[in-house]
């Protein structure tokens, strides 16, 4: 389905499937890209939540969120850590200014800044954070090694990395998910894959957890 300017009332009588197709999960843009990312913003809330509770969150953390999308995540861990700073970075432009929308108040009191860039490059110094996250989001980074060495990079000493998804390969995967994975072109390793990836890229312990009666992930990277 080709992108062009579809007003709202055009989008009102598409699908889910066909906003998102049009949306782009992999770099949303334009009217499709924002309508597709409030609705993720709800419908990623509980397996977000699930993961980031494998970690534990102080007030005055210093946290990164990597693929911020519509900015629920980061939205979530101001709440947690009400003392911390918090940043948001996504290669795309309408994700960045949707995230800036719903972070608005936390942004002008100087706590939130949101930026585009890109996994492969953070635009952040050394040892910067103390945790980074990132949710349904690792499936269409442009190279994982260098993402997962990006994210070590600007971790602290004993700075803890949580990468979370809705779906990894199991093996037995439903079609009709296989086909999404195909469609949209993600990333989907087994759990063992994310495993050796994170041992790959130094991170000293790697701990995977998943939630019965589910395909959620949650891996945790811990910085030596």
């Amino acid at each position: 389905m080709e992108n062009k300017n579809y007003t709202e009332q055009d989008l009102d009588k598409m699908s889910p499937m066909e906003i998102t197709e049009l949306g782009n999960p992999a770099k949303p843009e334009g009217a499709a890209g924002a309508r597709m990312l409030a609705r993720m913003n709800e419908s990623h809330r509980e397996v977000t939540e699930w993961g980031l509770s494998h970690a534990e969150f102080r007030p005055e953390d210093t946290i990164l969120d990597i693929g911020c999308g519509g900015g629920r995540t980061l939205e979530y861990m101001a709440e947690r850590s009400p003392k911390g700073k918090l940043w948001g970075v996504d290669v795309s432009q309408v994700s960045v200014e949707e995230s800036r929308k719903r972070n608005e108040k936390r942004i002008a009191e100087g706590r939130m800044e949101i930026l585009e860039g890109s996994a492969a490059k953070l635009p952040f110094a050394d040892q910067t954070f103390d945790k980074v996250t990132t949710v349904e989001s690792f499936y269409f980074w442009p190279d994982a090694m260098e993402g997962l060495k990006e994210v070590l990079r600007v971790l602290k000493p004993d700075g803890t990395f949580l990468l979370i998804a809705d779906v990894y390969e199991t093996g037995d995967l439903p079609e009709d998910i296989r086909e999404n994975i195909a469609k949209f072109h993600m990333r989907n390793p087994t759990p063992a894959d994310f495993r050796h990836m994170f041992v790959d890229a130094g991170f000293w312990k790697t701990e995977i957890h998943r939630k019965e009666e589910t395909t959620w992930i949650c891996v945790e990277g811990t910085k030596y």
